[in-house]
């Protein structure tokens, strides 16, 4: 069955369940501030405020949009968010979405505001509905990296964790809005709890594949799944094919690789490799999901061989700019001459759209 029919078939089979009333989507009760975990490269430290201001003229407006009106009982239909017409422009910003404090200044700073906030997310305590809503009225699509951290992905994978899964599937159904979700991210690497070195790829094809289908079972079909290696240049001898849950299990193939003051000079080395080793078995659109560029002689240049990749590869539907302090500043706007050359690319209209609209 094609990735296509299977949606469809979610999509009606979700319009025939009974508790889809008006009281089914209320939304359910937040949990706490998520707290996020991140790869080797980004130890923790604090990450210094960031100013607000208003977006300056040109910029897309920092004002919150209006959800989505659906009429009782149907579903979200997450199809032309896939491949539109612009590419992504995205971020992850300091406590984003238990606050929102961090995007006005950052828009402001880039100008232009970005329609794609991701967050992280621990394998417990529920789904944070409320901030998961803040994203998307501040015209976002959310970006859930769900971080296994207290949990095997075999033990996934055997329905130890079905509750709690189940109970997030409901609530992301209830919310009845846009979101993409990875599980697992950088499972080819071995600097997470989930790695290769504590799981084979069975294992994790297994856990997506369970938690895919239990998302299925509650109507969860305005989910937009992200599969997201880590690039293969630290980790060249482990193949992706066998992490691969199949085209119907996912939708983006999703790509984390930063510029590194000694890992490779242009996007082709850095994304290369990786993206034609997808190609092998995959024809989805992929996203970058995490990147950024270490402050240092290069960082300009880092920047123009960003997006001058971007835009020579049509089926790169976006990206996410990490700009937090974890080892490294990240930040964009830390150097006043990496900020203004992100900003006059971002200035491109091929970067970032209405996501109401795509």
């Amino acid at each position: 069955m094609t990735a296509h029919l299977r949606r469809a078939g979610r999509l009606r089979r979700r319009m025939a369940l009974p508790l889809l009333t008006a009281a089914g989507l209320l939304l359910v009760t937040a949990c706490g501030p998520e707290d996020p975990g991140f790869a080797m490269q980004k130890d923790l430290a604090q990450a210094a405020p960031t100013a607000p201001g208003a977006t300056p003229g040109g910029a897309a407006p920092a004002v919150p949009a209006q959800p989505k009106a659906l009429p009782s009982g149907v579903p979200y239909d997450v199809t032309p968010l896939l491949k539109p017409s612009h590419k992504y422009l995205g971020a992850a910003l300091p406590d984003v979405p238990a606050t929102m404090d961090a995007l006005p200044g950052y828009s402001s700073a880039i100008g232009k505001q970005p329609n794609v906030l991701e967050y992280y997310a621990h394998w417990k305590g529920g789904f944070d509905t409320a901030g998961v809503r803040r994203i998307h009225e501040a015209g976002a699509l959310p970006f859930m990296a769900w971080e296994p951290h207290d949990r095997s992905l075999a033990s996934i994978a055997a329905g130890d964790t079905d509750d709690y899964v189940r109970g997030v599937a409901k609530a992301v159904a209830k919310l009845n809005l846009p979101i993409a979700i990875s599980i697992a991210h950088e499972m080819n690497g071995d600097w997470y709890p989930w790695g290769r070195q504590a799981a084979t790829p069975q294992d994790f094809v297994a856990a997506w594949r369970h938690v895919h289908d239990l998302f299925d079972q509650a109507g969860a079909t305005n989910v937009i799944w992200v599969w997201s290696p880590n690039i293969t240049d630290p980790a060249p001898n482990t193949r992706l094919a066998p992490y691969y849950p199949g085209d119907t299990y996912v939708d983006w193939a999703g790509m984390t690789g930063y510029f590194t003051r000694t890992g490779p000079k242009t996007f082709d080395a850095l994304y290369g490799p990786t993206m034609a080793e997808i190609r092998t078995f995959s024809n989805k659109p992929f996203f970058i999901s995490e990147t950024a560029s270490e402050q240092g002689k290069r960082q300009h240049a880092d920047i123009d061989q960003l997006f001058s990749g971007l835009e020579a590869h049509d089926d790169i539907v976006g990206f996410v700019w990490f700009n937090i302090v974890k080892r490294a500043d990240w930040r964009v706007e830390a150097v006043p001459d990496t900020l203004a050359a992100f900003k006059q690319r971002v200035s491109d209209p091929r970067y970032g759209f209405d996501i109401r609209n795509p």
